[in-house]
């Protein structure tokens, strides 16, 4: 009889510019290692800040392409390829997993940049079949995060689950002439985030608005932010939280990567 699959971590990945794909970085160099650390797993599911729809849609192709969803950076970034496998039979258990809720499999999107360029730096040799689920955005954050609950069954199947996004992005008022650190608000917020996922406090998150001033700056659009809450949906109890590359980017994008894995 085989092994029965290790439980994988669940991950919120602050994934930043796509640029940073080209970098050599302390967030690059982080994501390596993690890649290294968590091994290769049975699949990824992935839900990027870049696939936000009505209704939940899921990658359900065998080949998914590689989306170049941006502008203004080097030709070398729209030449590169993640050629990672689909996996259709790992779309139709999430499409069983999520009932009744209604789930589309889709055969026209493909890996944007909220997954593949974090996983073309943890998982360079692309081996490990891929899916993305898109984000219904008709619905409040607690749908999110309940959908994170259906998923985290697949934790114990050798998937990793993870998150892109970023907790404060405001790219409208972004300096960047400014040093690491972040706007005092930016600083505020996040730290209240990370304390709320730290004391496992996921209402705290889920009402993500209720700081104010400071929320509204930090999140002027809920897409970035949305990912964390699937990641806290599938948290499992004695899972604690680790923060990696805590650190705020001219002055407005924070790139904290959030691990949650058992102690």
């Amino acid at each position: 009889m085989p092994d029965k699959p290790t439980r994988m971590p669940v991950i919120f990945w602050g994934h930043g510019s796509p640029g940073n794909v080209m970098e050599d970085n302390q967030y690059t160099r982080r994501w390596a290692e993690m890649g290294r650390e968590i091994g290769k797993p049975r699949a990824i599911i992935c839900i990027s800040a870049h696939w936000y729809t009505r209704g939940i849609r899921v990658t359900a192709m065998d080949h998914p392409k590689t989306i170049h969803d941006f502008n203004g950076f080097p030709q070398a970034m729209y030449e590169m390829r993640y050629p990672a496998p689909g996996d259709a039979k790992l779309a139709r258990e999430v499409q069983e997993k999520l009932a009744p809720l209604e789930v589309t499999l889709d055969d026209s999107w493909g890996l944007d940049h909220g997954t593949w360029a974090i996983l073309k730096v943890a998982y360079p040799d692309a081996d490990v079949p891929v899916i993305q689920i898109s984000m219904d955005a008709t619905q409040p954050p607690k749908f999110h995060y309940e959908v994170g609950q259906k998923l985290a069954a697949f934790r114990d199947e050798g998937v990793l689950i993870i998150g892109s996004g970023n907790i404060v992005h405001n790219l409208g008022i972004m300096d960047w002439r400014l040093p690491p650190g972040g706007y005092d608000w930016a600083q505020r917020y996040a730290g209240y985030i990370r304390n709320a996922i730290e004391t496992d406090k996921p209402e705290n998150v889920i009402g993500y608005l209720s700081p104010g001033e400071d929320a509204q700056l930090a999140v002027p659009s809920p897409d970035h932010f949305l990912p964390l809450l699937y990641v806290l949906g599938a948290r499992l109890p004695g899972d604690t939280a680790r923060f990696e590359t805590s650190t705020i980017e001219f002055g407005s994008l924070d790139m904290t990567t959030v691990i949650l894995d058992a102690a």
